[in-house]
């Protein structure tokens, strides 16, 4: 009796068994795989979710993703968590550096003025006083041999009448006469002059003055009962003045009258940054344009580089000697200048990739989906290049625009060297 109960229990349970293999129940959901449609932001492609939803970040509204640009993505999370001051997530383009022979230029901005070689100054060789005066204003324009002035003055009487008195009574005395006539030519008398008194045998009151010189008047500081009147050399450029120097005014020998200028002889003075100064020559071709004047284009040298720095200025200015025939350049206008320097061989990229941090130089150096902060060693800046001495080689790829990946520089930080 009881080893048929055992049987029949037996046989059930090998039922309950078989009947359980035969019907294996389904997976709970948790272990299903799941599907490979991919959800990313818009704004944030590092943002990869396997579900609908919203932007950690900006909170947008996530937008399905297809599976070609899921594979394109293959950023992990150790990507992602890595230091933000020296790696950097973007999408933004990559280019390599370029090894070439460029033709390498200074740049430079400055303006015209007037050649200071050309300064002759008009002074006068005795005291007196103007009886005449012949140049009425500022910048007017004057001949050599043209009568500037008429003058008179005591000085210049005794000596005449001197020349006379021996002239009559002691001709035969040829060392005087000759010293007479010597002192006169060295107060300012011409040799016409002293002849025309020799044979009249009168004196000079209101003596002729010729100037000696072909050129632009400028005016001329000058004393006034005791007082120094400064004339602004500015006002010379923006309009026709009246001199300083008038009709009747009495003068001190040695007193500078007027400066005449020569206005066919001009110079262009340019401002040159002193990080270019190691490529900066004397004879180097120098080609400026006018902004004022369109298409106009002026071709010249280096004539002369300053030795020294001006105060409160870093820029060392150069000097281009300029002809000026046909009056077309207009002293004080401005001007931009391109300095060619020949030609140099390097790695070369443009001046966006790199981020200039004053002692180091960084360059955001692409590994994988993600860009490092590189240091690299620069040398010189030509246009919109900069060449690339340490640090990268042909096969790097680097950020398009350095200072699109940053947002402060203090930031930035990289590996010890």
């Amino acid at each position: 009796m009881k080893s048929s109960k055992f049987l029949l229990i037996a046989g059930f349970t090998a039922l309950l068994f078989v009947t359980a293999c035969s019907n294996p129940k389904p997976l709970p959901d948790k272990v299903q795989v799941q599907s490979e449609v991919k959800y990313t932001c818009p704004m944030h492609p590092q943002i990869v979710e396997d579900h609908p939803g919203n932007c950690p970040i900006c909170g947008m509204k996530l937008v399905k993703k297809s599976a070609e640009g899921s594979k394109e993505i293959g950023i992990s999370l150790s990507t992602v968590l890595q230091p933000v001051n020296s790696d950097v997530i973007s999408d933004i383009k990559a280019i390599t550096p370029q090894a070439k022979e460029i033709a390498t230029t200074i740049t430079g901005e400055g303006y015209i003025d007037f050649d200071t070689r050309t300064y002759n100054n008009i002074a006068s060789r005795v005291t007196g006083r103007i009886e005449k005066l012949y140049i009425k204003y500022a910048f007017q324009q004057i001949h050599a041999g043209q009568r500037i002035f008429d003058m008179y003055s005591p000085e210049m009487v005794t000596a005449q009448q001197d020349l006379i008195f021996l002239s009559k009574n002691s001709a035969n005395e040829l060392e005087l006469v000759s010293a007479a006539k010597q002192k006169l030519l060295l107060l300012g008398m011409t040799a016409s002059q002293v002849s025309e008194v020799l044979k009249t045998g009168k004196a000079f009151y209101s003596l002729p003055v010729y100037s000696p010189y072909t050129g632009h008047v400028h005016d001329m500081p000058h004393t006034e009962m005791g007082v120094t009147t400064t004339v602004q050399q500015s006002s010379d450029f923006t309009s026709n003045l009246p001199l300083s120097i008038k009709q009747g005014m009495y003068v001190t020998k040695g007193q500078n009258l007027f400066n005449v200028v020569n206005p066919h002889k001009l110079w262009a003075l340019i401002k040159i940054d002193p990080s270019s100064l190691g490529r900066l020559r004397l004879n180097q071709e120098v080609t400026m344009m006018l902004p004022d004047l369109a298409g106009k284009v002026i071709k010249g040298r280096v004539n002369f580089i300053e030795p020294t720095l001006q105060n409160g200025d870093k820029a060392t200015s150069i000097r281009v000697y300029l002809e000026n025939m046909d009056h077309d350049l207009k002293v004080n206008s401005l001007l931009k200048a391109t300095i060619q320097t020949g030609n140099e061989n390097g790695l070369w990229l443009p001046r966006t990739a790199l981020l200039d941090l004053g002692q180091r130089k960084i360059v955001f150096l692409k590994v994988g989906p993600i860009y490092q902060a590189h240091q690299v060693n620069a040398g010189m800046l030509n246009g919109n290049q900069v060449q690339i001495i340490k640090g990268l080689t042909l096969r790097d790829s680097v950020a398009s625009d350095a200072h699109y990946l940053t947002d402060s520089e203090s930031f930035i930080k990289t590996e010890e060297k």
